[in-house]
């Protein structure tokens, strides 16, 4: 046997039998032969010895075969046992799971692909169970480069990120219905593919606003990403400008303008909730002119801070060395306590927040304005009229009002309202590259994804957000081809059908 498995052959035998100490066996055979005739008797002990050495060959057989397929030791800390009882099921397609009693293995054979689960995984801490070893047609790899979705990453961050820093990022509102159907929406969505179109390249760059990214994913304002990961908005700003596509910062950041800025060139937009201090205000949209925001994001569905239970019952705050930086250096009307307290910036917005106040905010900036928050055509007509670049269909990702319907099922009837005079984008509940396409097919400019890359931060720092971003522009770039569409313009209406009520 190879070097590699620290146990040798007599404990192989041991676990064969079933215990470590090579207790249980004899016990179990003596309680069977004092029931039993002679003849009986012999019988047992020839069929368990038969079977303990059964166990044992297969195992030995199978370790050896293991090892030979690897040219590096496995790792001294592998631990593998009760194997043999899969053994049959080796020659499938399909990975059968083999977990012992203590939760610490975990193995699966399909083929030439063998999974592991090593000593050093914390079963108490982890609330997912999945190999981190893989051995493949000669190779070991670490699973953590094997994630092969985006929903995968909030499983992961769950594992790693406190409780109440957890729940504030994937909680909405009330009874979180709406939270839900941000998601399930997309399931009500099917797909009209067409065939036998050259889609040998397909070409997903875009304009927004006037600005050329490689696709029609962007990156959606979340607050406070600090606490998902030490750098937060700066390492989503780095991820957002290797895939040369859009970043929005949120006013509720714990990086600063300059400090995002500093991290190189990129396509910036400013999110922006309106204060009571217009003088406040001005100062922030200057701020982000100077350090080279391309837009104001307004977000206008906020009045009041909707009612986030998970976040009252774990009473969340922000830790003494996490600031709302933005804030610091402004005049926000009661010094020394600037950038470093949630509820209190909370207590400055602006409640009465109107129209007029969009008319306002296009007289201190020439930046282009786009409003985020609408739900209604009747609002999309009124945004048209304001004369501002954009909207976005947002239902500020589930955490406002509760039973409200998500953002993709009123994306049509607010694209018609605008009749492609301003640009129409849609965010909330897209984890997929088919959510896109679904999205682009009811008319959206593109879309903006939240936390999905909130998740990934965590997991992965800045290469989980990049990894987000190119496994979403992978999936729509497949999604594109298998539907007939070469190009964004190809995208239509025609390539999917609807089963929404119809009363929406």
């Amino acid at each position: 046997m190879g070097p590699c498995f620290v146990e040798g052959k007599e404990q192989l035998k041991k676990r064969a039998v079933g215990s470590v100490d090579g207790t249980q066996e004899p016990a179990r055979r003596e309680k069977v032969c004092q029931k039993g005739n002679p003849q009986l008797q012999r019988k047992v002990h020839a069929f368990s010895d038969m079977i303990k050495e059964l166990k044992y060959l297969l195992l030995r057989n199978w370790t050896e075969k293991i090892q030979a397929c690897v040219k590096d030791p496995l790792p001294e800390t592998l631990n593998i046992f009760d194997i043999g009882s899969k053994l049959a099921q080796k020659g499938t397609n399909q990975e059968q799971p083999i977990q012992n009693k203590d939760g610490d293995v975990d193995v699966s054979s399909s083929n030439d692909i063998v999974l592991f689960q090593t000593k050093d995984v914390d079963h108490k801490k982890s609330s997912i169970q999945r190999p981190n070893l893989i051995v493949m047609r000669g190779k070991i790899i670490k699973m953590e480069n094997q994630i092969t979705n985006v929903n995968e990453y909030e499983a992961i961050a769950k594992q790693k990120l406190p409780k109440m820093v957890y729940d504030f990022y994937a909680s909405g509102a009330e009874d979180q219905w709406t939270l839900k159907e941000n998601r399930d929406a997309f399931s009500r969505i099917l797909f009209r593919p067409r065939i036998l179109i050259d889609v040998s390249k397909v070409d997903m760059t875009t304009r927004i606003l006037g600005f050329k990214i490689s696709m029609p994913i962007m990156i959606a304002p979340t607050g406070m990403q600090k606490l998902a990961h030490p750098q937060g908005e700066c390492a989503i700003a780095r991820a957002a400008s290797a895939a040369n596509t859009i970043m929005t910062l949120s006013t509720m950041s714990n990086y600063s303008f300059e400090e995002v800025a500093s991290t190189g060139p990129g396509i910036r937009f400013f999110q922006l909730y309106m204060f009571k201090d217009r003088n406040l205000v001005t100062q922030l949209v200057r701020r982000a002119e100077r350090a080279g925001f391309k837009a104001v994001v307004l977000t206008a569905d906020r009045p009041f801070i909707g009612r986030r239970e998970a976040d009252i019952k774990n009473g969340f705050r922000l830790p003494p060395n996490v600031t709302l930086k933005n804030f610091e250096g402004l005049d926000f009307g009661e010094k020394n306590k600037a950038g470093s307290s949630v509820s209190q910036t909370r207590r400055h917005i602006d409640p009465s927040l109107n129209w007029k106040d969009v008319k306002w905010l296009q007289t201190i900036t020439s930046l282009p304005i786009v409003v985020k928050g609408v739900l209604t055509a009747e609002d999309a007509r009124i945004a048209v009229q304001a004369g501002v670049a954009g909207i976005i269909v947002s239902n500020h990702g589930a955490r406002q009002l509760d039973y409200v319907p998500a953002p993709i099922m009123v994306l049509e009837e607010i694209v018609k309202a605008v009749e492609g005079r301003i640009g129409v984008f849609v965010d909330g509940g897209i984890r997929r590259g088919t959510d896109v396409y679904k999205a682009l097919a009811l008319g959206a400019s593109s879309v903006f994804i939240g936390r999905a890359v909130v998740f990934s931060l965590a997991a992965e720092g800045e290469g989980g957000v990049r990894k987000v971003l190119k496994m979403l522009r992978d999936e729509l770039q497949l999604t594109m081809a298998l539907c007939g569409s070469p190009s964004l313009k190809h995208i239509s209406r025609h390539h999917i059908f609807t089963r929404f009520p119809s009363n929406l």
